[in-house]
């Protein structure tokens, strides 16, 4: 095994254990190098290109100042097509929401206006329960069940 197939390993073992998880190339690398096999920035934007291009990890872009993150493409890779994404503007953490409600809003925009969202591309903005209830000095309420919380 050659020392860039070693790295791509690494990396792809990391990301496996993400269990779906958003990540950024910043949270891979810190990982890999408190893990004790360290690669390079460079080296690990390299080979997430390759395995976003082989449909192993999938990419997102968030906004204009947050890097992309990426996910690992496991049994289901039709998973983040199928449900809106959340984005906390207070904390960064992004969400999944499996909602019926927002289902809705899809179907809706499908059957009257003649247009598909790509939930790939999709992201709603705003502040997590956690992040309110900070600001308000309150409890935070629990997160509802359809969804999961994503960093």
């Amino acid at each position: 095994m050659g020392y860039k197939t070693k790295q791509r390993e690494y990396l792809l073992e990391v990301l496996r254990g993400c269990g779906g998880r958003h990540v950024t190339v910043a949270e891979l690398v810190r990982h890999l190098q408190d893990s004790g096999t360290p690669v390079g920035t460079a080296t690990v934007y390299r080979n997430l290109e390759q395995l976003v291009s082989e449909g192993s990890v999938r990419k997102y872009l968030l906004d204009e100042k947050s890097g992309a993150c990426y996910q690992y493409m496991d049994q289901e890779p039709q998973a983040c097509r199928e449900h809106f994404h959340l984005k906390c503007t207070q904390c960064g953490r992004l969400f999944h929401a499996g909602c019926e409600y927002l289902n809705q809003i899809g179907a809706h925009l499908l059957e009257h206006h003649g247009f598909v969202i790509d939930h790939t591309k999709t992201v709603l903005y705003g502040c997590c329960a956690d992040c309110a209830a900070a600001q308000s000095n309150e409890t935070p309420k629990e997160t509802p069940h359809e969804t999961t919380e994503m960093s």
